[in-house]
């Protein structure tokens, strides 16, 4: 199989990525009403809708965002402009739903931790998404530099280049199954899943980057590893409390 991996049917050239990023949204959304079936659910149905339809704004929001700041030096064209309103990326998806999330909660006046059901949906639904990203080599913007690393791939281009999106997704199976037997061995508090989740994700990703052709800007960072101290900086408390304990 060649990368760019681009498969016809009937005489139409497919477009891989994007028909796995909306299988992704489809079977990480069946997951998660699967796992909702079988937990005791404490937010009732109403508020769960708000804070979805709040996680979903923001995630379109923050996916928009967050991508256009990726490339905010591009020269103004008509071509250019609609590439720049079609770019979205994961990172700002999340944090971005994660603000949704808190706003629409106010809103509402919900004050119970509503992310823990999502995790295990989202990695899933992130998993297949790099699938989408790898098979589509340098038309995406998940792949690395070049390197003459033994792990090195070319990925369509004649380069070597870091295989990112392959990296990543060994990173999430191991996520993944490491986050399941914490939810199923340990007993956390309601929300700490998710925030180990968002913590450990931002922190693979601030590094990740590194491999990645970025534009450098704020103390040589990138605009997501930016995004990525934000988080960290989101969540100090629960990050402060684990060196404490540790200690």
């Amino acid at each position: 199989m060649n990368i760019p991996f681009e498969p016809i049917l009937f005489g139409y050239n497919i477009n891989i990525h994007l028909v796995l990023e909306y299988l992704a949204f489809f079977i990480g959304f069946r997951y998660y009403v699967l796992l909702r079936k079988k937990s005791s659910d404490v937010i009732s149905s109403n508020n769960r809708l708000s804070i979805i339809l709040g996680a979903a704004l923001g995630a379109l929001i923050g996916s928009r965002l967050v991508g256009f700041l990726e490339n905010p030096l591009v020269n103004i064209s008509q071509e250019n402009i609609i590439q720049l309103l079609n770019t979205k990326t994961i990172m700002g998806g999340l944090f971005g739903g994660l603000l949704g999330v808190e706003i629409a909660k106010k809103g509402i006046g919900e004050i119970r931790s509503s992310g823990d059901l999502f995790v295990l949906p989202i990695i899933l639904g992130i998993f297949i998404g790099r699938v989408g990203c790898f098979l589509s080599g340098v038309n995406e913007f998940t792949y690395g530099t070049k390197t003459t690393f033994i792990f090195g791939m070319d990925l369509g281009d004649g380069l070597l280049r870091h295989p990112v999106a392959l990296y990543e997704l060994i990173f999430l199976v191991f996520l993944f199954f490491g986050l399941k037997r914490i939810r199923n061995k340990s007993t956390l508090k309601n929300g700490d899943l998710f925030k180990w989740f968002m913590i450990i994700y931002f922190t693979f990703r601030f590094f990740i980057e590194f491999l990645k052709p970025n534009v450098f800007y704020l103390f040589r960072l990138s605009t997501i590893q930016i995004l990525c101290l934000i988080c960290l900086l989101y969540y100090q408390k629960t990050i402060l409390n684990l060196f404490k304990n540790a200690r």
